[in-house]
């Protein structure tokens, strides 16, 4: 169903096209009428059935078929050709857009990286416990259904901490882009990033670096300890960072909610020079919109991302990618175009998608253009019959429609398009 509504998400070509041919048709209907109607009256001698064959043949020459077919058919092509690489357009207009992306913007967690966490560590304060602190922030954060949340609900099952996710828990409210503050039997449980125990009056000790997120842990406005999670990052990320360098992107960005010490260690790993940590969700819109104003006129700015904090700036980029598997539904509503397998070299491959349909679409504009220009002064000299005028119109368009079809790879891929979107 989006592929075919995307369809009616005309690229600036089509629309281009459609205002085009409104307004040529009634010009070429009354030119022709007065290459019939005029040369008779005021040339002496001349027949008006020559100067009406003439007319006609102009009429048919003129015809803007091969125009208005085969440029929507083009762009139906690359959006049919996207989709069988898992790379669902929502309109003809985001494939242009592709073209002008010269700044991608990512987000880390679920997007560059799998979103899988796993505890690698549980650092306790004096006085308390490992196991305490895992055991207390599990329930404390089983009303969340953030990565980290069911990483450390998992460590805590794995590590038999005898706390049943929930069991003892009495209320709970999670601070959005901060943690969690619970109520664990009778303690007082904070969960999340130091500016949430710092809002609740926690002192906070010195806390040696580590190249993995941390979620602070408070009892009863006592600094607990901290949980150590770590993320992977995903296999093909680096290659699709470098196939975005190869189509011509200049410039890739980092945002992450994570610390500098985590998101420096990622962006090593992926190549990535430009990164901005400890956002909060708003401030990732603040930082994409900061960036946009910095790009070069004409060029347009990608942002790809997967959770329901990214579909603000999903929505308000020139071009928004969301994560289909695994991402969620608002940011799959908000997104522009949707990576359906998670694989993040799907984007340097949507970019050659969209040259291609782009260097197939000019290709007919002047065919077209230049055969049915030729045509019409023969046809106005009286040096073309109805016979190359039918070649100027259909077989132009035959022509146009054929080339249109490669942007779908094939004749039979093409066909099938509509049927296995």
């Amino acid at each position: 169903e989006l592929v075919q509504g995307a369809a009616a998400r005309k690229a600036p070509a089509e629309r281009f096209l459609s205002r085009f041919a409104s307004a040529y048709t009634p010009i070429v209907v009354g030119a022709a009428a007065l290459v019939a109607a005029l040369p008779p009256i005021f040339v002496p001698g001349e027949l008006f059935s020559v100067w009406l064959h003439r007319a006609l043949v102009l009429l048919v020459i003129s015809c803007p078929c091969a125009l208005v077919i085969s440029v929507p058919l083009g762009y139906f092509g690359g959006l049919g050709s996207a989709a069988r690489r898992r790379i669902l357009f929502k309109g003809a207009d985001n494939l242009d857009t592709m073209l002008r992306v010269k700044t991608v913007v990512f987000d880390k967690t679920g997007t560059l990286t799998r979103g899988e966490f796993e505890v690698q560590k549980v650092e306790a304060a004096p006085g308390f416990e490992e196991k305490t602190i895992l055991s207390l922030a599990a329930a404390a954060e089983s009303v969340s259904p953030h990565p980290i949340a069911k990483a450390i609900r998992r460590a805590a099952e794995s590590a038999a901490t005898g706390v049943e996710a929930g069991a003892m828990l009495n209320e709970a409210s999670e601070r959005r882009g901060l943690g969690v503050s619970a109520r664990v039997g009778s303690a007082r449980v904070l969960v999340g990033k130091a500016e949430l125990l710092r809002s609740e009056g926690v002192l906070l000790p010195e806390r040696g670096g580590y190249a993995a997120t941390e979620a602070l842990v408070a009892i009863n406005s006592i600094y607990a300890g901290r949980i150590l999670v770590a993320d992977r990052i995903r296999p093909e990320a680096r290659e699709a960072i470098d196939g975005l360098v190869a189509r011509g992107v200049r410039r890739i960005v980092m945002l992450t909610g994570d610390n500098e010490d985590v998101a420096r260690a990622v962006a090593s790993e992926l190549g990535i020079v430009e990164v901005r940590a400890g956002l909060l969700p708003e401030g990732k819109a603040e930082a994409v919109a900061e960036i946009r104003k910095r790009t070069g006129a004409g060029e347009a700015l990608a942002f790809v991302g997967d959770g329901m904090n990214d579909a603000p700036v999903l929505a308000g980029a020139d071009l928004g990618i969301a994560m289909g598997g695994l991402g969620s539904d608002a940011a799959i509503e908000a997104a522009d175009a949707v990576i359906m397998d998670d694989d993040l070299r799907r984007i340097p491959e949507a970019i050659g998608v969209a040259s291609k349909t782009r260097r197939i679409v000019i290709q007919n504009i002047v065919f077209s253009l230049a055969v049915k220009t030729a045509f019409l002064v023969m046809g106005a000299a009286g040096l073309a019959t109805m016979w190359e005028a039918v070649i100027a119109d259909v077989g132009v368009a035959l022509v146009a429609v054929l080339n249109s079809v490669r942007t779908a790879g094939s004749i039979r891929a093409f066909l099938s398009a509509g049927s296995r979107p």
